[in-house]
């Protein structure tokens, strides 16, 4: 486990000391991310980075003085891996919030300790929505995308394109259930009809006999819903197997800037797909993503980096603002603060603890039409907050049955 503490020069100045900020109880937040496996490369150390700007863009405005400390740890993509390190957290080293997560099985398993626990919990990562429903919590919030997110503008997209006959090839575990359920579910509601689906492991290197099913289903849309090195490797397999050249067509319900680099515009080229954030949106993304890069070995951040980033300074800004690190005083404030960073657009948190905000569908360019190396994508459609998450009013959450 790494530990990283940031603190202000300034603090030592008697001025400093005098100031609201600075009587704020020590704050140590932990980033639970993939360190090393499958989705390691939009999250994982990068997102450690992310949560470090926070810290420094924080002390440098709200928290002047405060003494921040940051650690992090490798989930391993295991839920019981994920929950022992959260106990061991909360119980014996002070954490007061952790944020990132990665894993929806992980992300479930943390929920419930950090609920227990009374400790803020923030998901950049994880995409079920059961976050936000059966087991949402009120000191647990929804950062960045959720399976409904990603399954409104894509699927919506890949229908209006003709796609009426859908096949899945989804990862085996509570991500993948869920991403395909959610896509599924949006497909029928739009006139269309999943012709078949087949599950596969967690980080699996052939595709083989999973696309040989999805090609002989005759389908018109092979939907991939997995993510990480998985996409990687199904989008680049599924080139090599003439899936395109055959006439169906690919997608990806879930891939992020990290992978789209991977795989290479001659590969991910036409490619649509949702996104909560990419770094030539506007000038206030294309600042902050500069910052990343010099911060991170040149790369630039996926949207699970910049929601850690936004969650991290939202929740030290309520700590700030309430002088605790008590999860529910923090919480009640996260959801009272406005929301005010260069990565999320119109966004607000709802009673279920879903941040809503402005998604994006994005198609991915072709190599002729790329300027530069992360010149990889073009805005199709913004969707709107409002209509981008699930409806307040289809939550299962007993937070919203009690509002």
């Amino acid at each position: 486990m790494k530990k990283f503490t940031l603190t202000l020069a300034a603090s030592l100045c008697m001025g400093v000391a005098a100031g609201a900020a600075a009587k704020a109880p020590p704050v140590k937040i932990g980033i639970l991310t993939d360190m090393s496996g499958t989705y390691a490369s939009m999250g994982g150390p990068g997102s450690v980075a992310a949560a470090k700007l926070a810290i420094a863009d924080c002390l440098a405005a709200e928290c002047k003085g405060m003494d921040i400390q940051l650690v992090s740890a490798d989930n391993q993509n295991k839920a019981d891996v994920g929950a022992a390190k959260a106990r061991e957290w909360f119980d014996r080293e002070g954490v007061s919030a952790i944020a990132d997560l990665t894993n929806s099985a992980v992300a479930l398993a943390v929920q419930g300790i950090a609920k227990e626990k009374n400790k803020v919990v923030m998901f950049s990562g994880p995409a079920t929505t059961g976050l936000t429903n059966d087991s949402c919590s009120p000191v647990g919030f929804h950062w960045m995308f959720d399976v409904y997110s990603q399954s409104v503008g894509g699927v919506r997209a890949m229908v209006n394109k003709g796609g009426k006959s859908w096949f899945f090839i989804t990862v085996d575990y509570a991500f993948g259930h869920s991403l395909q359920k959610g896509s599924e579910d949006m497909v029928k509601e739009l006139g269309g009809t999943v012709v078949g689906s087949v599950l596969h492991p967690l980080n699996v290197p052939d595709f083989a006999s999973y696309l040989l099913q999805a090609q002989s289903s005759k389908a018109q849309v092979v939907a991939l819903a997995n993510g990480g090195a998985d996409v990687v490797n199904a989008i680049k397999q599924a080139r090599e197997f003439g899936i395109v050249a055959g006439g169906q067509r690919l997608a990806s319900l879930l891939i992020f800037l990290s992978d789209l680099r991977a795989l290479g515009l001659e590969n991910a080229q036409g490619l649509t797909y949702v996104d909560g954030f990419y770094w030539d949106f506007d000038d206030g993304t294309r600042a902050w993503s500069d910052r990343f890069a010099k911060a991170f070995g040149g790369l630039k951040p996926t949207m699970t980096q910049a929601g850690v980033y936004s969650s991290v300074l939202h929740y030290l800004k309520a700590v700030a603002a309430t002088q605790s690190t008590d999860g529910k005083v923090v919480a009640d404030k996260m959801r009272e603060l406005p929301i005010k960073d260069p990565i999320m657009h119109n966004a607000s948190i709802r009673p279920d603890g879903r941040v809503i905000h402005d998604m994006y569908l994005y198609e991915v360019k072709t190599p002729a039409e790329s300027k530069g190396e992360w010149d990889l994508s073009k805005l199709v459609a913004t969707i709107p907050a409002a209509e981008a998450f699930q409806p307040l009013s289809s939550s299962t959450c007993p937070l919203v049955k009690k509002s």
